[in-house]
């Protein structure tokens, strides 16, 4: 990536041109409703018009050696399955969605290409096994061990360690990879389940939906689901009534409810 001229594979990115929100729910609808011509030519603009979403995403990978230019190819591939793919109805937004795909794509494109090749099976049992691990220390306060990891997962806990060891620099499922101000998009939801992209979209929609909740609301929440404590300890914590704390949960899961 030549920073000084902001070039990459050949296109200056100063010049990169991004959409509005309007624009992109108009150039959506052509791909739905248009005529041919009008699907191909608004998918051509939806590409165009994201460019730098995928530019943004490849920054995050450009010391690992590889070519910025390759990645970038990479990441637009990824850009034009999520585009292809999206869903106007599900009630999130396209950057939301797109962004998990350029970076799955560029993480598949930097294992598939790396010097000892990792079978997806054991990929997938290694990324099972890190969200179960994540799980198991929020519900219990403390990292769990392999042998509970296995159970949780019906697996000897030698596959798990095999697993685990075969995924290289493993990171938190909360650390977050991208921001666009509103939205941030964390590792965890690159990690498919067997219901694939219905239960990612809905993890979208209630994360979005918790964003809206006040910070008080989102206090509060955390205490009495994340930490389980009761309404009572949440009320000293917080310094305010059991009856007020009550009150806030109820509207707050009311308000998330709507949002979903």
């Amino acid at each position: 990536m030549q920073y000084g001229k902001v070039e990459i594979c050949g296109v200056n990115t100063a010049n990169l041109k991004v959409l509005t929100e309007k624009e992109k729910q108009e150039l959506l609808l052509l791909m739905k409703n248009g005529t041919e011509a009008e699907k191909k030519a608004a998918r051509d603009k939806m590409v165009q018009g994201n460019l730098r979403l995928v530019l943004s995403v490849v920054q995050r990978f450009v010391n690992r050696g590889e070519n910025p230019d390759d990645l970038f190819q990479v990441g637009v591939i990824g850009l034009i399955k999520a585009i292809d793919n999206f869903e106007c109805d599900r009630g999130v937004k396209l950057s939301t969605y797109c962004v998990p795909m350029v970076i799955g794509e560029i993480r598949r494109h930097l294992r598939d290409s790396g010097a000892v090749r990792v079978s997806r099976s054991l990929r997938d049992t290694a990324y099972h096994a890190m969200q179960i691990k994540e799980q198991l220390t929020l519900k219990n306060n403390r990292e769990p061990t392999v042998e509970e990891i296995a159970e949780v997962m019906n697996i000897p806990k030698e596959n798990v360690v095999m697993a685990l060891e075969s995924v290289v620099a493993p990171v938190s499922l909360y650390e977050p990879v991208f921001t666009d101000g509103n939205d941030t998009v964390y590792v965890m939801d690159q990690v498919g389940d067997k219901s694939d992209d219905v239960s990612w979209l809905e993890e979208l929609s209630l994360k979005e939906a918790i964003a809206k909740l006040s910070d008080r609301e989102k206090r509060i929440l955390g205490l009495r689901y994340f930490q389980g404590k009761t309404q009572m300890e949440v009320a000293r914590a917080v310094g305010i009534s059991q009856a007020q704390v009550s009150r806030i949960e109820k509207c707050a899961l009311d308000s998330i409810k709507k949002g979903l």
